[in-house]
């Protein structure tokens, strides 16, 4: 079950969502828009390799827009810090970005009961479009979870992106191999 505009407000309310920044005006019918921040990130080395940390070159996206160019591979984060103690975030690209051949995400939508922290994207192209920080880039939907969380992933000693900063995280895959 998705949450409605009113579910997540009372949740806002009792502590269980936290969206810092928090502006009503981002809120829709079930979901809840989030922006995309200055900092972006791309690998340094071409080829990547699962079983070891990929380096990463840190940038500001500039006043004039950053060029992205199909094929390659963006990290970028959300202007907006959340926490979620009570239910399932999935963020999910914007119908408009999406239109422009903008993906937000590869694989990873969905976080975990208890994720706190700045999303990290996995952006990529079609076309060569300019992106802009502080841009409408995604939505956060909230589902309930059946049943009760054992281990929320703030408390996991395994997770690997708790409390993430505002800058993008690379892949930490190489942890699953020590």
């Amino acid at each position: 079950m998705i949450l409605s505009d009113s579910k997540i407000l009372e949740e806002i309310k009792k502590g269980n969502i936290i969206i810092k920044p928090f502006n009503l005006r981002n809120l829709g019918g079930n979901s809840y828009d989030v922006h995309l921040s200055k900092y972006i990130a791309q690998y340094v080395d071409k080829t990547l390799d699962v079983k070891k940390h990929n380096k990463v070159r840190h940038f500001e996206i500039p006043k004039k827009g950053l060029l992205l160019k199909p094929g390659e591979l963006y990290l970028a984060s959300t202007l907006e810090y959340t926490e979620t103690h009570k239910y399932v975030p999935f963020l999910e690209g914007k119908s408009s970005t999406g239109r422009l051949g903008i993906d937000i995400h590869a694989t990873a939508g969905k976080g975990d009961v208890g994720f706190c922290g700045y999303w990290t994207m996995e952006i990529s192209s079609s076309k060569p479009v300019r992106i802009y920080a502080g841009m409408p880039i995604g939505q956060l939907i909230y589902y309930a979870v059946l049943g009760k969380v054992k281990t929320t992933y703030d408390k996991k000693k395994t997770a690997k992106y708790s409390y993430q900063d505002k800058r993008p995280r690379e892949s930490m895959m190489w942890k699953n191999f020590k």
